[in-house]
């Protein structure tokens, strides 16, 4: 089995769509039996917390973060459904990968918005959200699959915050495990008692623009996308391919 793990988009209003119409291409030139997208692909700078009573806050709007995350969606899946069909149309052997999308904490801020809020309710939620034919995993509900678990984090500690490291996230689940949230890619390695290679990953980034809170040096981190080979049990071959050879062979 080969998974395509697709660490956070972060689609919001003013965003080039192009580097995630190459992710498309990408992922079907290699043609993964499952795509995995980790989550935050919505931004949703709109009902960032963090930024409430900034000058950068005025003009967000709820409506234009939810259009630029569907845009975005269409973009990055319109490669994979064209050749889909084209496939289908040819009448060769199909490629239909199943797809799971993993809500991050960004997604998450239209739950926690309502919750603050409840007059709020049934105006906005995950509905406005267009996953197309993806399967949709709720926030930090690990997903099991061939022995590994996804999650947008793995939380440490009773405080329930992220794990920081790719190895305290693997002290923590003890199992092969695949994360985003943070940027830049960590990986950490060990061993079950019959041998088998676990591996921990932390990927949080593959966007093409910079985070203006991150400053100079904070966005000069890693960015790309997963894919993980000869998938059994828990153990697999792990390719690292960075966003920037993406773009220059399929933007």
């Amino acid at each position: 089995m080969r998974i395509a793990v697709i660490p956070d988009t972060q689609c919001k209003p003013g965003v080039d769509y192009t580097y995630l119409t190459a992710i498309g291409k990408y992922i079907v030139r290699k043609q993964p039996d499952l795509i995995i997208h980790i989550g935050d692909h919505w931004d949703m700078p709109s009902l960032s917390s963090y930024d409430i009573g900034k000058k950068s806050f005025e003009g967000r709007r709820y409506a234009e973060d939810v259009r630029a995350g569907n845009d975005g969606f269409y973009a990055l899946n319109e490669p994979i459904y064209a050749e889909t069909n084209r496939l289908i149309k040819n009448k060769k052997k199909v490629w239909n990968p199943k797809k799971y999308f993993i809500l991050g904490n960004h997604e998450q801020r239209i739950e926690r918005a309502v919750n603050n809020d409840a007059k709020l309710e049934g105006t906005m939620g995950y509905h406005d959200l267009d996953f197309l034919d993806y399967e949709v995993v709720p926030f930090l509900q690990p997903k099991i699959i061939e022995g590994i678990a996804f999650s947008h984090y793995f939380t440490t500690g009773l405080a329930g915050r992220p794990a920081s490291t790719a190895q305290a996230q693997l002290n923590k689940t003890h199992m092969s495990c695949i994360a985003g949230h943070q940027q830049g890619l960590q990986i950490a390695t060990g061993k079950r008692a019959d041998g088998t290679l676990i591996t921990s990953v932390i990927a949080g980034s593959c966007y093409a623009h910079d985070e203006d809170y991150l400053g100079q040096q904070g966005n000069n981190h890693w960015r790309g996308l997963l894919m993980l080979n000869s998938v059994k049990d828990g153990s697999f071959d792990l390719a690292t391919i960075p966003l920037k050879y993406i773009m220059e062979q399929y933007a």
